[in-house]
């Protein structure tokens, strides 16, 4: 089965699930009140790490490099925000993990040492010399 079509059947489950067994605790209200404090706050601080990361950016392109973990963040970032404005309590544990700087880092090593192990069986790096010829032409015009 296509891992799109598993995630749109699955997510809506288990978040509805969880909205059972949380709200059969703790109380319908308290449910929902716990719902939309979760995604006030996570959408505050997600802002909040994003201009951080911003600042973090402009501060490495100040010092001639590429700001590759920023921009990596700031898309982080703004999935993370839109994890924490579906309601759900899964999608906004995830989210909160993708928002806090040391999970987010280890998410990253986690995705980037797996394609760095495809890199390096790939790195076919042929060296050699060239000569332009069309310039020995133009010269005798």
């Amino acid at each position: 089965m296509n891992t799109v079509i598993l995630l749109i059947i699955l997510i809506p489950t288990l978040e509805i699930y969880l909205f059972i067994k949380i709200g059969s605790q703790i109380g319908a209200f308290t449910t929902i009140s716990l719902i939309f404090f979760t995604a006030i706050i996570g959408v505050f601080y997600a802002r909040y790490e994003g201009l951080n990361t911003l600042r973090s950016g402009v501060s490495q392109l100040y010092k001639n490099q590429t700001p590759f973990f920023e921009m990596m963040s700031g898309a982080a970032l703004a999935f993370a925000a839109f994890l924490l404005i579906l309601p759900g309590f899964a999608t906004d544990l995830l989210g909160f993990l993708i928002i806090f700087p040391p999970t987010r880092k280890i998410i990253f090593y986690f995705f980037t040492r797996k394609e760095n192990k495809e890199v390096s069986i790939k790195d076919d790096l042929i060296e050699g010399e060239f000569e332009d010829k069309d310039n020995e032409n133009d010269k005798k015009l």
